[in-house]
C-alpha cells in the first residue's frame, strides 16, 4: 500500500462471502495484508449426481490462509460466533442471506458491501443477471454501507464497465468481480480512517433483480427476438434457459437476432415455429423478429453447436413449434 492516507492494518475485518464474487474479493485483502480474523459462508451444499459435499470457494480460501472460518445456517437467529469475532469492519460480498441488525451494528466501523450494480438499480439477488436480460449498456460495481433493508444502505464508491452483446452473464460477473475488489482496494483506506464520502440512495431510481427462479428460466417466444437473444445470454452459463419441444426440455445456450429481410413474411406464424433449419442455425418465430438458435444441449447430452448437433440425430423439422409456458 502506497500513499500519503493513514491505514489502519490492525483493524479487525470478518469478511462475508460464499459465491466466486466473494472469493476475488476477499483474495484481495489477503493480498493487501490486511487483518482478516474471521470469514462467514453459506454452509456446504451437497452438489452433481452424487450429492458430493463441497466447501465454498471463499472456505477453501480462508482455510488455505488459517482464517478462522463460521457457517450459520441462518444468520438471523444463529449470528453469535461472528459478533464473537469482535469485528471493526464487516465486509459482505455475494454472501446470500440478509445480515440482521445484530451484525450491522456490531462493528465500530460499520458494515459495507460490495454489490454488483450501480445502485439505486438491481437491488436483490440477480443484478448481473437482470441487467444482461433487459438489455442495458452499462453495469459496475458499489460499495455501500449495509442497512437493515436490503441493499439501500448509503453509497460509498461506484466504478462501471459496459456490457456488449458478445457478453454474457458469465463473462461479466468475472469482470465485475475484478473491478469490485479493484475498487475495495482503492477505497478501503478511507473508510478505515473515516475519511470516505456517504451518499444516500435516490429512492426514485430503485429498481430491483430478485434471485432467477425455474420459472423465469423457461423462454417465452412471445418476446421480440431482441430479448430472447438478452435473456439467453443474461443466464449463460447459470441457470441456463430452456425451451420444451416435443416434451423435451431443450437448453438454448446461444444465439442472435436473424437479419432477414424477409422476416415481415412470417408475420402470421404462432411464436415458436421453427421457420428455417440452417447448417449451423435453427431459426425460430419470435413474438417480432427471428432468433437464431446456434448453441443447445438436449437432455442428458452435452452443450453443443447446432452445426454439431445437426451432423447427429436431429428431431426439430421446420413448422414445428416450441411449447409456450403456460399463461
Amino acid at each position: 500500500m502506497q500513499g500519503n492516507e493513514v491505514i489502519f492494518m490492525n483493524e479487525r475485518i470478518v469478511f462475508m462471502g460464499t459465491a466466486d464474487f466473494s472469493g476475488t474479493v476477499l483474495q484481495m485483502l489477503i493480498d493487501e495484508h490486511y487483518n482478516v480474523v474471521g470469514v462467514v459462508s453459506q454452509p456446504d451444499r451437497q452438489v452433481g449426481r452424487k450429492k458430493k459435499t463441497e466447501m465454498t470457494l471463499v472456505k477453501k480460501l480462508a482455510l488455505a490462509h488459517d482464517i478462522p472460518v463460521v457457517q450459520p445456517a441462518k444468520i438471523r437467529t444463529d449470528y453469535a460466533d461472528v459478533v464473537a469475532f469482535e469485528p471493526d469492519l464487516i465486509i459482505t460480498a455475494a454472501y446470500g442471506q440478509i445480515v440482521p441488525n445484530a451484525i450491522l451494528g456490531a462493528p465500530r466501523l460499520g458494515c459495507v458491501n460490495v454489490h454488483a450494480s450501480l445502485l439505486p438499480k438491481y437491488r436483490g439477488g440477480a443484478p448481473v443477471h437482470q441487467a444482461i436480460i433487459d438489455g442495458n449498456k452499462e453495469t459496475g460495481v458499489t460499495i455501500m454501507y449495509m442497512a437493515e433493508k436490503m441493499d439501500a444502505g448509503d453509497l460509498i464508491a461506484q466504478r462501471s464497465t459496459p456490457i456488449d452483446d458478445t457478453d454474457t452473464v458469465g463473462k461479466v460477473y468475472d469482470r465485475l468481480a475484478a473491478l469490485g475488489a479493484e475498487l475495495l482496494k482503492d477505497t478501503l483506506p478511507s473508510i478505515l480512517n473515516g475519511t470516505n464520502s456517504r451518499t444516500p440512495q435516490d429512492e426514485s431510481q430503485v429498481t430491483f433483480a430478485p434471485v432467477i427462479k425455474r420459472g423465469d428460466e423457461r423462454l417465452d417466444w412471445d418476446m421480440s427476438a431482441r430479448d430472447v437473444f438478452n435473456k439467453v445470454r443474461g443466464l449463460d452459463p447459470w441457470p441456463g434457459c430452456y425451451s420444451v419441444y416435443q416434451g423435451a426440455n431443450v437448453k438454448i445456450w446461444a444465439g442472435h437476432v436473424h437479419e432477414c429481410a424477409n422476416a415481415a413474411s412470417h408475420e402470421g406464424t404462432p411464436a415458436g415455429t421453427i421457420i428455417k433449419i440452417f447448417k449451423d442455425a435453427i431459426g425460430v418465430k419470435c413474438g417480432t423478429g427471428i432468433y437464431l438458435i446456434t448453441e443447445l444441449q438436449m437432455p442428458g447430452k452435452r452443450r453443443m453447436s447446432v452445426k454439431d448437433y445437426l451432423n447427429g440425430k436431429n428431431i426439430f423439422e421446420e413448422g414445428e413449434r416450441f411449447e409456450q409456458p403456460c399463461a
